[in-house]
């Protein structure tokens, strides 16, 4: 991945207002989202362009707030769950709506890995396992912020660096996340990160999308293509067995366009284990197209509003989850209550549990190398 440089506006990082790429109809603008309990300010950087999508990245937890999307009447809609404060998101974290996740996405088993014949221990979150990082992970963190503008994309660069030790991980690591948007309604996510001890880490974005609008109803209708002919089964504790195994014949099979709902209830042990009381799906997908950002990974479209969202990722694998334990006890923003199956997240990833299992892509980090990764989700004019 190539990092991007913030070009213009860094002098205007201290303030209030806009900030407009060379590009015409592209904007940025700066403002705040309130202040943490200790009185700490959050802001807020809206990202736009001359086609009406507007992102909005708030430096709680790396957030993606807001996003929205014309639908095929030119009509926008926010398309991402979440909060209209940052009180919303700090009571509510075990979601993680639209958070930045690390050090570590997903799950490790017991919480627990062996690293150059250390073994290190992460709090463990999820039952017996350790999931996104613990229960302090970066979804939890005030990152700082600066514009960043090219010629022809608005962003915002986060920095956050995490110590030592911090949630049982070894190393310093240092972390740059910068998301842009460009007038090919494209928001790309663009990850950097360097450490001083060796370590493991797996960064990615836990966003919720409905096509529909965030809490207009459930997602079963909308129709999804993995580019997948494998995914990693789990076990009753959700941790992968270890085997690739072929999507053919089972519930996972989203090689052509496939509506969520058509399996979700399918009986099948792994939508029993993902969510017991009525199925749903929460997997690692083994990506087809071998990292290369040119190649559509995803793609997922609303026959109703006319909406489609496109993934390409530079990482192995991605996480659809399908918002199983939303069960309407949360009210998010616009006073929308959030139902069962209500969204559905695409979070690019290397596999679960990796670092435990020898025969996955590595997730180690030695000093001197540099983690990146680069994921876009595109949304073509309907």
């Amino acid at each position: 991945m190539k990092h991007r440089s913030c070009l213009t506006g860094i002098g205007l990082s201290l303030m209030l207002g806009t900030l407009t790429a060379q590009a015409q109809g592209l904007t940025n603008e700066r403002g705040s989202f309130g202040t943490m309990p200790d009185g700490t300010p959050i802001e807020k950087y809206t990202l736009q362009n001359s086609n009406g999508v507007q992102a909005t990245i708030i430096t709680y937890g790396g957030i993606l707030q807001s996003l929205v999307v014309p639908d095929k009447h030119g009509k926008g809609d926010d398309i991402v769950l979440g909060f209209d404060d940052v009180d919303g998101y700090i009571e509510n974290g075990n979601v993680y709506f639209g958070a930045t996740i690390g050090r570590f996405g997903n799950r490790i088993a017991n919480g627990r890995f062996e690293l150059d014949g250390t073994t290190y221990q992460i709090p463990q979150n999820n039952g017996s396992n350790a999931l996104h990082g613990g229960p302090e992970g970066f979804d939890t963190k005030v990152w700082r912020a600066r514009p960043s503008n090219t010629d022809d994309s608005v962003g915002v660069e986060l920095t956050y660096v995490s110590p030592d030790g911090e949630m049982g991980f070894p190393g310093t690591l240092t972390n740059q996340v910068i998301y842009s948007l460009n007038d090919d309604n494209e928001l790309r996510i663009e990850y950097r990160s360097t450490t001083d001890k060796p370590t493991v880490l797996n960064l990615t974005n836990h966003s919720y999308f409905n096509l529909a609008g965030a809490g207009n109803g459930d997602i079963l209708d909308q129709l999804a293509t993995l580019h997948a002919s494998h995914y990693t089964p789990v076990t009753e504790q959700l941790i992968p067995t270890g085997e690739l195994a072929k999507v053919a014949g089972t519930p996972m099979d989203f090689l052509t366009p496939t509506a969520f709902g058509k399996h979700i209830e399918d009986d099948h042990p792994q939508l029993t284990f993902a969510e017991p009381k009525q199925g749903g799906f929460d997997f690692n997908w083994v990506l087809d197209t071998g990292g290369d950002l040119g190649k559509l990974a995803v793609e997922v479209s609303d026959p109703e509003s006319g909406r489609v969202l496109q993934m390409f990722t530079t990482e192995p694998g991605v996480q659809l989850y399908t918002s199983n334990f939303l069960d309407g006890s949360i009210t998010g923003k616009g006073g929308k209550v959030y139902p069962h199956w209500s969204a559905f997240t695409l979070e690019a990833q290397h596999y679960p549990d990796s670092p435990n299992q020898p025969n996955f892509p590595s997730t180690r980090l030695d000093p001197g190398q540099t983690y990146t990764q680069t994921t876009i989700y595109k949304f073509p004019t309907p």
